[in-house]
């Protein structure tokens, strides 16, 4: 869907419906659900195998889980949730009863960093302890140029899962907690599978609280992309082909700035609703979200099985 054809249609819903005064909140809850169902009604999703822009991988999708290509996920990526435009996202991959409006619903961004062949030799031998200290202490310069860009700052509060490489499948998975400026802090949960001529990512978009839900799905998720026959790490030809100057850490130890500034940007979803609903009753929507974060919050409050804290397997 064109951005211009969807952001008419957005503001074209929300004037179709205002709210009477005697109305009650149930009322209100559900005429308001109602008008943002007609606006992602539009989106085509997919399923199964996809081949990704490119061709350089594919996605093989297990049932429970859904896809949004290319232009419609970084429409929903920058015109929806805020963040900066990046036209190198390749979609994003959704739970089959996940929505991109929807507040305790999460995502993975799939993106291809055309960056080389990433030797991994130095996969076993990083001391990540002393990597998390490192990055700890570049937050505060890091913050000032954040703020720069107009982003909002990070503040790295530790490990959520500590980084594990998969070497014989050439998979690299690891998760952090951020500190932002939301109410939530934000959750960034990385694979990287590693290929012959790059890197395919996928981030996941969550919230802290969300974590047991992820970690639930990251084995899926662990095995949901492929590169294409030719484009695997095993195929890589020294003669022909670039070596990379990133290595297994530094993927790990990346900044998050400019480009990839979005992934850490949590709950930015309604910067366009917002506006539309401030004139037929924004409370209303702070019930509905608020309701529903307070009881994913308890959830992720309750203490955890050990099956939910350990995925490095």
């Amino acid at each position: 869907m064109k951005p211009i054809l969807f952001a008419v249609m957005l503001f074209s819903s929300l004037r179709l419906f205002a709210f009477q005064d005697g109305d009650s909140i149930e009322i209100k809850t559900r005429q308001l659900q109602e008008a943002l169902d007609s606006i992602t009604s539009n989106f085509k999703w997919q399923r199964g195998t996809i081949t990704l822009p490119g061709n350089h991988a594919k996605l093989n999708l297990p049932n429970g889980f859904k896809f949004l290509n290319a232009e419609e996920s970084q429409f929903v990526l920058s015109k929806l949730w805020g963040n900066p435009e990046d036209n190198t996202v390749l979609g994003m991959i959704f739970p089959e009863h996940g929505g991109v409006l929807d507040d305790s619903s999460w995502a993975f961004v799939v993106t291809f960093m055309d960056i080389g062949y990433v030797k991994d030799e130095d996969a076993g031998k990083i001391d990540y302890d002393q990597m998390l200290k490192d990055l700890k202490e570049s937050d505060i310069k890091d913050n000032e140029e954040r703020k720069k860009l107009g982003l909002s700052t990070l503040t790295l509060v530790g490990w959520a899962q500590k980084p594990f490489y998969d070497k014989e499948k050439k998979v690299l998975h690891w998760a952090k907690e951020y500190d932002t400026e939301s109410e939530t802090n934000t959750l960034n949960y990385d694979i990287r599978i590693l290929g012959r001529k790059g890197v395919l990512s996928l981030n996941a978009v969550a919230a802290m609280y969300q974590l047991p839900k992820v970690n639930a799905n990251i084995d899926q998720a662990l095995h949901m992309a492929e590169f294409t026959d030719g484009n695997q790490y095993k195929d890589f030809d020294p003669k022909v082909d670039e070596v990379a100057a990133w290595t297994v850490g530094s993927l790990v130890a990346g900044k998050l700035l400019a480009k990839a500034g979005f992934f850490a940007i949590l709950l930015k979803f309604w910067k366009l609703i917002v506006i539309g609903l401030a004139a037929f009753g924004g409370g209303i929507w702070k019930y509905i979200t608020g309701k529903r974060k307070k009881k994913e919050e308890l959830a992720y409050e309750a203490p955890a099985s050990p099956e939910s804290q350990d995925t490095q397997g």
